[in-house]
């Protein structure tokens, strides 16, 4: 049983929550009868899809050093696949109550998810392609989940295009960054990573750039309509994630070795609670 909740790594939901939160922030207006589809999202998303992936993901790799959030992986319960399989079919079963569109694009999702890790075919191991699974899916893909649950006009506005792009670009800019540690262990499995093939340098030149344009994205809506404090607030949450981004470049950049478990941990639970501090502000304030 502890393997199982182990790798089924349900803490890692938390560095893919901003997105939902992005959805949730900047869907209008959100009445309060939509209160019970937020919590079932939730449900599915964090408790069901995202830890399926996880399980099923170390199903197929095996992981034996150190993974997203596990610093010492425990040998895989041979249950872990069916008990995946279940929780994703629950997850879209609770999904059709919101509506089917909804179902689908569930679907979809973890049919995808499950392409990217399936032995047979393993789109993790092409860098380019592996980048843009998780760029598209666990970005814009879920943000138009979310605020297609919740309200079934936003397709209309043209601003959640730009919040999906922006969506897109933060989750890219910290995926290169989780892998950094990585890269011999991937490569004797024969994934070669866009981290590996940016290289630990560029992969935060790489980072850096997409968080810019994310931000970009996500202020130049929000200005557009007259909205200047926003824009401000955004800056003022994410200081210490670009201090300590900045300050853990300086130290790779100085000595690769600091590119490790234990920093990129550091990274992608402070990015997280930024952003997720950040749209919760906003939503309570709205």
């Amino acid at each position: 049983m502890r393997s199982i909740i182990q790798h089924l790594r349900f803490p890692f939901s938390y560095l893919l929550l901003p997105v939902f939160l992005m959805g949730l922030t900047f869907t209008y207006p959100l009445v309060l009868d939509k209160i019970p589809v937020v919590i079932l999202l939730f449900v599915i998303l964090h408790l069901l899809v995202y830890p399926s992936s996880n399980a099923y993901n170390s199903t197929q790799d095996r992981d034996e050093s150190s993974i997203g959030l596990v610093k010492n992986p425990l040998p895989i319960n041979e249950s872990l696949n069916w008990i995946s399989a279940v929780m994703d079919c629950v997850a879209i079963g609770l999904a059709s109550i919101i509506s089917a569109k909804v179902a689908f694009l569930f679907l979809i999702y973890i049919l995808v998810s499950r392409l990217y890790s399936y032995r047979k075919i393993r789109l993790k191991k092409y860098p380019i392609i592996g980048f843009l699974v998780v760029f598209i899916f666990q970005g814009a893909w879920v943000y138009f989940i979310t605020i297609s649950s919740l309200n079934e006009y936003s397709f209309q506005s043209t601003q959640h295009y730009f919040f999906a792009a922006s969506a897109s670009c933060l989750i890219g800019a910290i995926y290169p960054l989780s892998q950094i540690y990585q890269h011999q262990t991937d490569k004797a499995d024969g994934v070669i990573t866009i981290s590996y093939m940016l290289g630990k340098k560029g992969t935060f030149i790489f980072s850096g750039i997409l968080f810019l344009l994310g931000a970009a994205l996500l202020i130049y809506p929000v200005y557009k309509i007259g909205d200047h404090i926003l824009p401000l607030i955004f800056i003022a949450f994410q200081v210490p994630s670009l201090i300590y981004f900045n300050y853990w470049f300086y130290k790779v950049i100085k000595d690769e070795s600091e590119a490790n478990f234990k920093n990129t941990m550091r990274m992608s639970l402070l990015s997280a609670t930024c952003m997720n501090a950040f749209f919760l502000f906003v939503f309570i304030a709205n």
